[in-house]
């Protein structure tokens, strides 16, 4: 997070609109680069995969699940095959905190 304080910019932004469990709950570990806790990104890639092909199917346009895709495909390439959604920071950092965990079989 560069020159801001984690824990100021998460205080702050828990009291607006993009308050969630996830950065409540996860925020330390994320800063940390620990991405071992929760859904996996190769998983969400499958169900961005089954909604993508079911948009292309209906003619419909989902731009955003289609970036949030590339995200993901970013991580897988760094490393992040098993880690949690919240390793969108990881690219975000470009791996400045993130240790990979264990490879999981």
């Amino acid at each position: 997070m560069g020159q801001l304080d984690p824990a100021a910019v998460v205080a702050v932004l828990s009291q607006g609109a993009a308050q969630s469990w996830q950065m409540e709950n996860r925020w330390q570990t994320m800063v940390e680069g620990k991405f071992d806790f929760g859904f996996a990104v190769e998983w969400m890639r499958k169900d961005l995969r089954i909604c993508l092909e079911e948009a292309r199917r209906n003619g419909a346009e989902l731009p955003v699940a289609a970036l949030v895709d590339r995200f993901y495909a970013d991580v897988v390439a760094m490393g992040g095959r098993r880690w949690d959604t919240s390793s969108l920071i990881a690219r975000l950092n470009r791996g400045e905190h993130a240790t990979p965990p264990p490879e999981s079989a």
